[in-house]
């Protein structure tokens, strides 16, 4: 198998499941957010405030487009890199996409310290309302994932144990 790519919303584990996902698969782990960040020298949201949306995602598109061409890697992606079809299409090309949900009132209970850096939820006054929101948009992508697997009320280990087991099965099906 070749790169596990966890997508999925802000809020349901990515980068927390892909760290210890990583130790436990002995595969390096690349959180795509972090490495925007560490190759624009700024924060994601002040590439938001001085670039805008569309600023990042094309940041986050060429991204994708260099994570894509790695081996073995356990990669987090940011919340709407399936937004782009072909974010979509570079990172199936390069391994299985497992989907992180969770419920809204989740989170908002895990982001809602974290606010500040999270610049499409600050934007507004009500964040459940905006989670909601862009759930329901984004739903349709966040299904072209090849594996779902919800991190409502589970710890960290117990989401890297189904993890682990939904690859194994998946390796199976695939033979």
């Amino acid at each position: 198998m070749n790169n596990i790519i966890l997508v999925g919303f802000m809020g349901t584990g990515k980068s927390a499941v892909g760290r210890l996902l990583s130790r436990r698969l002995n595969r390096p782990f690349l959180d795509l957010d972090e490495q925007i960040a560490k190759e624009a020298g700024r924060s994601i949201p002040e590439i938001f405030a001085s670039e805008g949306e569309a600023g990042f995602r094309k940041r986050e598109s060429d991204a994708v487009a260099w994570s894509s061409g790695l081996k073995n890697y356990l990669i987090a992606t940011g919340g709407g890199v399936m937004l782009d079809e072909g974010n979509v299409q570079r990172l199936k090309k390069s391994g299985v996409l497992i989907c992180l949900s969770a419920r809204p009132d989740i989170i908002v209970q895990r982001t809602l310290s974290t606010l500040p850096s999270r610049p499409l939820l600050s934007n507004g006054p009500d964040p459940r309302e905006k989670v909601e929101e862009l759930l329901n948009l984004r739903a349709p992508f966040y299904a072209l994932a090849d594996r779902t697997v919800d991190t409502s009320d589970r710890s960290v280990e117990q989401v890297v144990e189904e993890i682990l087991k939904e690859i194994e099965e998946w390796k199976f099906e695939k033979r």
